[in-house]
């Protein structure tokens, strides 16, 4: 699947059901674009993706997943305040660092579709 905004190769994940109701359409797969970080829903996803395109220090497994799918509800904290919490809540869990995973995200990805410099202030607010 490629991105809609880019045409760039998109990684699809499975939603594991913790997660769903955080999910583009509560679907129970989904897809990140490495390039500009949009999140969708998708028709299928590998239940072990590999989220290497988005870079070494990317969580895996269930962690990954629940990066994703916090990346793609930071365009709006204020609507998602309460999702923002329980996904990273969730990634913590299973071993992910949120703010480490988003600084980084933030310093590496190419041309994301949402300024994560600012967004990784407002979230330190929402989270702490």
């Amino acid at each position: 699947m490629h991105c809609t905004h880019c045409d760039v190769e998109t990684v699809a994940f499975a939603v594991p059901p913790a997660l769903r109701a955080h999910a583009p359409d509560e679907s129970d797969a989904a897809s990140i674009c490495p390039q500009c970080l949009r999140v969708v829903s998708a028709t299928e996803g590998p239940v072990d993706s590999s989220f290497d395109a988005l870079g070494p220090s990317f969580p895996h497994g269930e962690a990954g997943v629940s990066m994703a799918l916090l990346v793609g509800l930071l365009d709006s904290i204020a609507l998602n305040r309460r999702a923002i919490e329980d996904v990273a809540a969730h990634a913590e869990q299973h071993g992910a660092d949120v703010f480490l995973t988003l600084d980084r995200l933030a310093a590496t990805t190419a041309d994301p579709s949402l300024d994560l410099d600012r967004r990784l202030v407002q979230i330190h607010s929402v989270l702490d």
